[in-house]
């Protein structure tokens, strides 16, 4: 990805959930790439080149194509995490959940939940154990993306705290009340 308004779009595309802005729902501190420093420059390229096609090739709704492309990028490298998680984003379009899962599963541990797709991965991977009702498993995966600075985790976190929820309703009840006060009996 060339440059961070490119990242923008296509983080938009691929991940509409999340905050849109300037850090793409990331803090500041949290590096806006992974580490491919350990892999061949040039099959990272070739990689990236692919995973850029793929998104396309998603964006025009050919999904099938996007999966294929994806799996070839995985194939150049298939120790990077970025082509899994990029894959799960398609597989969920195409909506099959198990096979989303199963590349984000791999995603992170390939990341070792570290970085901007480990962010990424595990946002998604909360998402979908939230839509399977695992909701102890969401709010880790949310966690540990909050952790990374992941905002868009950090606002699942707030929304997943029952606390949080009791002191919300709590607190619009009063407000309501403020606004509209009761008449003295």
């Amino acid at each position: 990805m060339a440059t961070l308004g490119d990242q923008a779009v296509l983080q938009a595309i691929f991940n509409p959930n999340n905050p849109f802005g300037n850090n793409l729902g990331l803090e500041a501190e949290v590096e806006l790439t992974d580490d491919d420093s350990k892999f061949d420059p040039v099959l990272v390229q070739q990689a990236k080149d692919l995973e850029l096609q793929g998104i396309s090739q998603a964006e025009s709704g050919n999904v099938d194509a996007a999966v294929e492309i994806f799996s070839q990028a995985i194939a150049i490298i298939p120790e990077r995490a970025s082509g899994y998680n990029n894959r799960a984003q398609t597989l969920r379009l195409k909506g099959d959940t198990t096979g989303a899962m199963s590349d984000l599963n791999k995603a992170v541990e390939l990341s070792k939940g570290r970085g901007w797709t480990a962010s990424l991965a595990l946002v998604q991977r909360g998402l979908l154990y939230r839509l399977y009702g695992q909701d102890q498993e969401a709010l880790q995966d949310f966690r540990q993306a909050a952790d990374l600075g992941n905002g868009f985790a950090k606002s699942q976190v707030t929304l997943m705290n029952p606390y949080a929820a009791l002191c919300n309703r709590m607190l619009a009840k009063m407000v309501a009340n403020l606004r509209n006060p009761e008449p003295p009996v």
